[in-house]
């Protein structure tokens, strides 16, 4: 038998199920509705907080304008020249930050690294 997976891990895959969908959405506009239903045919979801993956999801899509507005200041180079999964973190690390209070700051900051160095390029 199987001992459950603590919150915390649970809501890591959720973030690292969100980043994967984000890129996909900014790549080629795929609707959240359509990629919450291919992530549950190709059973993706796995032991993931799946109500905490859709909040995120829906989250980042809705405020992504204001998302992108608020991080843009902060860059060291212009938002086209960022990297997708770089534009993907940023977006779920802002998102949390601003719309989920109950989550430590300092997590967000050590997940969206932690996200960047599975997803992103070395450099």
């Amino acid at each position: 038998m199987s001992e459950p997976q603590p919150a915390s891990s649970r809501r890591g895959l959720a973030r690292r199920l969100t980043v994967q969908a984000l890129y996909q959405w900014l790549v080629n506009e795929t609707q959240p509705e359509r990629m919450l239903q291919q992530f549950r045919e190709e059973d993706s979801l796995g032991r993931a907080d799946v109500d905490y993956f859709k909040a995120l999801l829906h989250g980042c899509v809705r405020e992504s304008g204001m998302l992108t507005d608020t991080f843009n200041e902060y860059l060291d180079r212009k938002l086209e020249q960022l990297d997708r999964v770089e534009d993907a973190v940023l977006m779920l690390g802002s998102y949390e930050l601003m719309f989920c209070p109950d989550v430590p700051w300092k997590v967000v900051v050590n997940e969206s690294v932690n996200l960047c160095k599975m997803f992103g390029a070395e450099d």
